[in-house]
């Protein structure tokens, strides 16, 4: 019509040009960025994005084909945009995002998409920390949150839906793990919502909420712990003990299950972004115990015990002196060891992030299923710090030698780090909040525990071989991982070989196991990430001479945030090249 128009007009009309690559890509990225939100509203509400204020997200599974369907033609988009028409960084952004989402499409193939939970996490688990994640300072803050806790319930019925559909496949998680799993559920059971976590928010009145809209807040989210919450818990658990548990299955690896070996070999790629198969995969991890336990054997030599590596592990175990006699001994040794970390810091980054975290104890509902330790995000914009979780069960079982390399991983210079640094970092939203590459996250944050001998944290026997103790559970990850999935291995076999190659605690070491177990592929990321970057700090050293800064290449591994570790070389490879160039070799 417009072109008719100006014919009319005796003006000569042309078809407006197509909109450049660079344009398009940018659109594609605030579609994908908003749609991506639209999908996690939890974390647009702490993101500062309360569109979605009221909503839980879709766990069905016609949810799931939903959202691979969409990624899909997020895919098909992005294809039609040559990553040859971008400048440089979009052409790094346009590569991570087609990863993403090609797994995201690749992952819904596969029946394993109904398994919901495993010993490390869980919907139940995630919503019993809401009110530690939204923001909750103002009346639409608890607008928000009252919403969420009304709406549980019938989300836990499309999870419980999602799950029995799973089991009904094939793909229930095997019976051993699941031993006082029900305790992760019932623990968030409480006689009254006075008595339960999700009343913390009601204690008291924020300063910014009236005293004549508190009443009303009060008495509404009391209605929907009462209402919604408590009795969600309570269908979860009876599902769980009545239909889940005695259809679990007896045979321990993810590829006794259909389609189970693709499945893991799928999971593997996902977990270290390598081409590596579960095969090479285990034989690196052979290789890599070997090389450790060399260097446990030549720790307890210098320690000056007379005895084998076996017996001066077993020492350790039985001494109570290595364990802290109360959960704030714990806490308080954590957090102590966490300062002197602190100290360092200035003189390993040239950046620091602004955001501060925490020392806090694993929530008692989970702490005896889970691991020793682990990290949640925090978030300026929320008022969230990160926090560095200590686990204070079984405190027989939790060794002080471990704290630093334990510190180092979760807190500084590791998870805390890391993550606190990427949401400041000048790139698309989607890499700041969305890309998380576990073999790039867990990689530095096994590659930062290696930074306690240049800091000095190692400086007793205990000490030391609790580090080696440390590395050696990320090697023997490789082997046991690998030899439950693809290998056939039995619970009791991959629990005997760490108890052969690690100092750690038979408890911990059978936690890690069940992870291992309900959550395949995911811990084989670390050990390959932390070899790339000692790798590339190799080369960068013999490359470099006595110009390597330390700072600067740290800051250079992190300044992108997550990322596949081909990209991580490639970045390297050319801060290389751009040292030299400017002079920094003579």
């Amino acid at each position: 019509m417009r072109l008719l128009l100006a014919a009319t007009a005796g003006l000569l009309a042309t078809a407006p040009a197509a909109a450049a690559p660079a344009d398009d890509f940018r659109q594609l990225l605030a579609d994908h960025w908003s749609w991506w939100l639209s999908t996690n509203p939890e974390d647009a509400t702490v993101l500062g994005d309360r569109r979605f204020d009221t909503q839980l997200g879709d766990p069905s599974l016609a949810g799931a084909d939903a959202e691979a369907k969409q990624a899909q033609a997020f895919l098909d988009r992005l294809d039609r945009i040559p990553a040859a028409a971008l400048p440089p960084a979009d052409r790094t952004n346009r590569a991570i995002l087609r990863t993403l989402l090609a797994q995201a499409v690749e992952a819904n193939r596969y029946g394993q998409r109904a398994v919901t939970f495993n010993t490390y996490y869980g919907w139940h688990t995630s919503f019993a920390g809401i009110a530690q994640r939204v923001p909750l300072f103002t009346k639409a803050d608890y607008e928000s949150y009252i919403a969420r806790l009304a709406a549980y319930r019938a989300y836990n019925a499309a999870a419980i839906a999602t799950t029995r559909a799973g089991v009904k496949a094939g793909y229930a998680h095997p019976c051993e793990p699941l031993t006082g799993y029900e305790k992760t559920i019932s623990g968030n059971i409480a006689e009254t919502p006075e008595q339960s976590v999700f009343w913390v928010p009601f204690r008291a009145r924020p300063a910014t909420v009236a005293e004549a809209d508190w009443a009303d807040l009060v008495a509404r989210g009391r209605a929907a712990i009462a209402g919604s919450v408590i009795p969600a818990y309570r269908d979860f658990l009876a599902y769980f003990q009545a239909d889940y548990l005695p259809k679990c299955r007896k045979i321990a690896g993810v590829g006794s299950t259909p389609g189970g070996p693709a499945y893991y070999a799928f999971r593997a790629r996902v977990e270290t972004t390598t081409d590596m198969t579960p095969d090479a995969i285990h034989q690196l991890g052979l290789s890599e115990v070997a090389r450790i336990r060399a260097a446990m054997d030549r720790a307890v030599a210098d320690s000056g015990f007379k005895g084998t590596r076996a017996e001066y592990i077993a020492q350790l175990r039985a001494d109570p002196n290595n364990f802290a006699k109360t959960p704030q001994e714990l806490l308080e040794k954590s957090a102590w060891t966490a300062k002197q970390i602190e100290a360092w810091m200035p003189r390993l980054f040239g950046r620091l992030p602004r955001l501060p975290f925490t020392v806090a104890p694993i929530p008692a509902a989970i702490a005896e299923a889970t691991t020793t330790a682990y990290y949640n995000p925090g978030q300026l914009a929320a008022g969230r710090p990160g926090t560095y979780a200590v686990n204070t069960s079984k405190l027989d079982q939790r060794p002080l030698y471990e704290l630093p390399a334990l510190t180092l991983h979760e807190a500084v210079p590791g998870h805390h780090h890391q993550v606190s640094l990427q949401q400041e970092l000048d790139l698309p939203e989607f890499r700041r909040h969305a890309a998380d590459f576990t073999a790039f996250v867990e990689g530095w944050a096994l590659y930062a525990e290696s930074l306690g001998t240049e800091m000095g944290l190692y400086d007793t026997p205990e000490k030391r071989m609790g580090q080696l103790s440390y590395e050696m559970w990320r090697a023997c990850r490789l082997v046991v991982d690998t030899g439950l999935h693809a290998k056939g291995w039995t619970r009791d076999q991959a629990i005997q070989f760490m108890l052969d190659n690690t100092a750690l605690t038979r408890a911990n070491i059978e936690a890690e196991v069940n992870r291992y177990m309900t959550w395949p592929g995911q811990a084989l990321g670390y050990k390959i990430g932390e070899l790339t970057i000692k790798r590339l700090r190799s080369k960068a050293e013999a490359e470099l001479g006595p110009r390597f800064d330390l700072r600067a290449f740290h800051d250079a591994v992190l300044e992108n945030g997550a990322i596949p570790l081909s990209v991580l070389e490639t970045n390297i490879d050319a801060w290389i090249a751009t040292q030299k160039a400017a002079g920094k070799v003579m």
